[in-house]
């Protein structure tokens, strides 16, 4: 979206206390794992571009009541995120996805 990558975001998390940075994308901050300084930065102009790219999309990003991805780093699966969105009317949506770019994981059933 912005021809920064984020892929330094799973070292960051790896060698965190945390394990894990979460971005909102809503508001360009993070939770867990405090981001480097280039890192949050980056963070913030992903906020910034979301409303263009909304707008481009024919929405609004006040569509959005969450707009969050969880960065982690497995043992056993590796590089992964949770990307999790919810709309205004209270729709969740949560994705896990496997390496970079990220490989969607079919759904967990019950």
């Amino acid at each position: 979206m912005l021809g920064h990558d984020l892929s330094d975001i799973f070292g960051e998390a790896t060698n965190s206390a945390d394990g894990f940075i979460v971005v909102d994308f809503l508001i360009g901050a993070t939770t867990g794992a405090e981001p480097s300084p280039d890192l949050a930065r980056t963070v913030g102009e992903y906020a910034k571009a979301l409303h263009g790219l909304c707008e481009r999309h024919g929405s609004d990003a006040s569509a959005f009541a969450a707009l969050t991805a969880r960065y982690e780093v497995d043992r056993v699966y590796g590089r992964q995120f949770t990307v999790t969105v919810e709309d205004r009317s209270g729709r969740i949506s949560v994705d896990r996805y496997l390496g970079v770019p990220g490989r969607k994981l079919p759904a967990h059933r019950r």
